[in-house]
């Protein structure tokens, strides 16, 4: 399996399966106007190319998670004997903030290529195989339930 290593966020949010970029790489208006909404922005403001690209987010752009992995010379969070800090306890999206204590751990056991395969497993349809994004609850392809990693 090959890895897009910009894909790889330090906070265990995998930029693969992430909302955001699945409706940017698949040009969904629908689901950036849905996104756009909650969280605050413009449909247009609705891209990225991963965290670790050129092209992120503007809210990850700022991140204090990424700036404090990059200054401790890690790769992510996994890799660091403070985990769960500050950033992660305190980090304003609640649903994303039980995604990373769910997956960090996760990232510890596994490599790279296995956390990912790992990450994109939890958010394949059952039904037809297709990956949807992480936190949908339905396949976005054939609209059948997805079940939650987090319960």
């Amino acid at each position: 399996m090959s890895v897009n290593p910009k894909l790889l966020a330090p906070c265990g949010l995998y930029c693969g399966v992430c909302g955001i970029y699945y409706a940017n790489k698949h040009g969904n208006e629908k689901l950036k106007q849905k996104l756009a909404k909650a969280y605050w922005c413009k449909p247009d403001q609705i891209a990225c190319e991963g965290c670790l690209s050129d092209n992120k987010y503007f809210y990850c752009k700022s991140c204090k998670i990424r700036e404090c992995v990059q200054k401790k010379g890690f790769r992510g969070c996994h890799e660091c004997s403070e985990f769960p800090c500050e950033y992660i306890t305190n980090y304003p999206y609640q649903l994303a903030k039980k995604f990373m204590l769910k997956s960090i751990p996760a990232r510890k056991e596994r490599t790279d290529a296995e956390w990912v395969a790992w990450e994109e497993q939890n958010w394949t349809c059952k039904a037809c195989g297709a990956i949807a994004f992480r936190g949908a609850k339905r396949c976005p392809i054939c609209k059948e339930p997805l079940p939650s990693i987090l319960e």
